[in-house]
């Protein structure tokens, strides 16, 4: 299997049509429709559904879609650090996390590293720790921001000194917004938007859960999330409230939301962590160098 025909196939799935496909990548469409072909005969699948107006991917040609992305990122990743290997330090730096504020020191590293390397990149991907873990694991990303709860226990980490505070969003009309803090009976009947990490079952050390005690499985949870920006919308139309963090969401005086902490204070800690085995390339390195100085690791 070659990259080269990959990243034809990508092409096909992105325009939806062979000739459009043929077009971006300036070949002649009989060659890209040959090269599609001896892709599906060496895999023994068949990859398209060629209809009159459009192509659509089989069961088996969305599973190639994915493999296929996760190939091409990690061949472009390899390709840039080797290219970036001269006397200066050059290169990407692939960081992934969660949505926090709690990034503000970080983005202090990263300019810092920038003002005195500028041929430096950073490139940004946000997710759960689930999303990041399985990018981390497969080499897509060099560093990985965790918000607890998180099972950090197979990578290396630095413990950020920041912490996140967790509360409940909700609209500036609800008669809960009246009060300073919120405790958990407040929401035992209340229509709840949850992060899909937070009341994750698995984590041993769920501080969520454990806030919640006993009374966690009588929660209200009608939806669930990875990012907050969506899910603040669902709480603007009404559908519920959101148990988030502070500062991820528009709560200032012209915004329809407010934030209201939780009393007992419930608070998560940050890591910032890597492989194991991770080989690093002379940016990230530098990056790495810069983290444990900033947090006195």
């Amino acid at each position: 299997m070659e990259i080269r025909v990959l990243r034809y196939f990508l092409a096909i799935a992105k325009e939806e049509t062979i000739s459009g496909a043929a077009n971006l990548l300036h070949l002649t469409q009989p060659t890209l429709s040959r090269q599609i072909k001896e892709l599906e005969e060496q895999l023994g699948q068949k990859l398209l559904v060629r209809g009159s107006h459009r192509v659509t991917l089989t069961k088996e040609g969305m599973i190639l879609l994915k493999r296929a992305e996760e190939i091409i990122a990690m061949v472009d990743k390899t390709e840039a650090e080797f290219n970036s290997m001269e006397n200066k330090i050059s290169g990407d730096i692939y960081i992934g996390g969660g949505e926090t504020y709690a990034i503000k020191p970080i983005a202090e590293i990263m300019k810092t590293i920038r003002d005195a390397y500028p041929h430096i990149y950073f490139h940004l991907y946000s997710g759960n720790s689930y999303d990041v873990a399985e990018r981390l694991n497969k080499g897509l990303l060099d560093f990985g921001i965790f918000i607890q709860p998180a099972d950090i226990t197979k990578y290396n980490f630095i413990n950020l000194p920041d912490y996140d505070e967790w509360g409940v969003i909700m609209r500036k009309d609800s008669p809960l917004a009246q009060k300073d803090f919120i405790d958990k009976n407040d929401l035992l009947n209340l229509p709840l938007i949850c992060s899909r990490q937070a009341i994750a079952n698995e984590l041993s050390e769920n501080i969520f859960t454990k806030w919640f005690g006993e009374d966690f499985n009588k929660l209200n949870i009608v939806a669930t999330f990875n990012l907050v920006y969506n899910a603040a919308i669902m709480v603007e139309s009404g559908l519920g409230y959101i148990i988030s963090l502070n500062k991820l969401v528009n709560t200032s005086k012209t915004s329809s939301l407010c934030f209201r902490p939780l009393s007992p204070k419930l608070e998560s800690g940050l890591n910032i962590v890597w492989k194991k085995s991770q080989v690093f390339s002379a940016a990230a390195e530098l990056f790495l160098e810069h983290l444990r100085k900033n947090f006195n690791e």
